[in-house]
């Protein structure tokens, strides 16, 4: 019994983990991220610092949908672990 209360309880902090952030809860920490590198709101190089924020974190989503190391395959009834 208490085994399984504590797995309940892992999943339910996981899940509470797994909160996103809105568009404009990100535009904004990006925006505070770019100003501590020092950039200047409302010019060229203040905005190629948010698209590049971006550009990295759509390269990291990227990667990890297509990382082959996770997650495994199972194939069959025999659960015979299939790696791609």
């Amino acid at each position: 019994m208490r085994k399984r209360t504590l797995v309940i309880l892992a999943a339910a902090l996981a899940a509470a983990s797994c909160q996103s952030l809105t568009p404009q809860e990100r535009r904004t920490r990006d925006e505070a991220e770019c100003r501590s590198y020092g950039f200047a709101k409302r010019n060229d190089a203040f905005a190629e610092c948010l698209q590049r924020l971006e550009l990295d974190r759509r390269a990291a989503r990227r990667a990890a949908l297509h990382d082959n190391s996770w997650p495994l395959y199972r194939s069959g009834f025999g659960g015979t672990v299939i790696r791609r």
